[in-house]
């Protein structure tokens, strides 16, 4: 078994025209069935990184392995079949409804018509969909939070064991992502999922990853569990940490005065 599901070997990525390179020189290693987060200030290349992980972004320099093989030597789109990848704005086929979304990929694959139903119907009651209910919605039926879970069972529908997400919850009202963010958690486990989360959210890394990844022009400047990074001297890392820790403190504040 390869315990490190992705690993990165001194990637970098430079963009044709730019003056610096968006991502430079990472190392990083993602353990089987956990969750990493990337954290960091917008531009400092969280996505372009998760993206080099399935190919939509090629490394200008550097190695990128999936459980074990270097993904150049794959097809792009079988190795992006193989991976699930959710993302903000979620990209439902608004001409397709619930069932048919869940469905791309495994219709790709050429499953029989029998398995994907079962396989859609297994996944909506698995986000929290019932399926007699949502099937045959269209995108334009679901509210924000409805969508993105479809947009999680498709990531999941060809039974995909490493899952990407891009800021999956960022457009959600507080409670729904709330709700979104306890049932990634309870599925990454259940499902035994490796799964990379891109968020601009300290608290949300905190809460939900195993590790944590901390960015800053490109470069990694802090990688540990949330407890470790709490400690880590760098001043950018103890910047980002400090924040929920005074928001904490606020609340606080405010509970002991009500």
């Amino acid at each position: 078994m390869v315990r490190d599901v992705i690993a990165l070997e001194n990637v970098s990525k430079t963009y044709d025209g730019a003056g610096a390179p968006a991502v430079r020189g990472i190392d990083l290693e993602v353990a089987a069935e956990s969750l990493l987060a990337l954290v960091g200030e917008s531009g400092c290349g969280k996505t372009t990184t998760l993206k080099m992980m399935n190919r939509l972004v090629e490394p200008s320099a550097g190695r990128v392995t999936v459980a074990g093989e270097d993904v150049r030597s794959l097809d792009p789109i079988v190795l992006r079949r193989r991976i699930g990848y959710a993302f903000q704005g979620v990209g439902l086929f608004p001409h397709l409804d619930v069932a048919a979304n869940v469905a791309t990929v495994p219709r790709l694959l050429h499953w029989t018509e029998r398995e994907i139903a079962a396989r859609v119907d297994e996944l909506l009651e698995m986000v929290g969909l019932p399926p007699a209910q949502f099937r045959g919605r269209y995108p334009r039926e679901l509210s924000g939070g409805e969508q993105q879970r479809v947009g999680v069972a498709r990531a999941l529908a060809a039974r995909a064991k490493v899952l990407l997400m891009d800021e999956p919850f960022g457009a959600l009202d507080p409670i729904t992502r709330d709700e979104l963010q306890f049932e990634l958690k309870t599925l990454q486990r259940a499902l035994g999922l490796t799964v990379v989360l891109v968020t601009h959210d300290v608290t949300e890394a905190l809460l939900l990853a195993d590790r944590i990844a901390v960015m800053k022009d490109g470069a990694i400047v802090g990688h540990d569990t949330p407890r470790g990074l709490m400690a880590d001297p760098h001043p950018y890392v103890r910047a980002l940490m400090d924040m929920p820790r005074r928001h904490a403190e606020r609340i606080a504040r405010v509970a002991a005065s009500a």
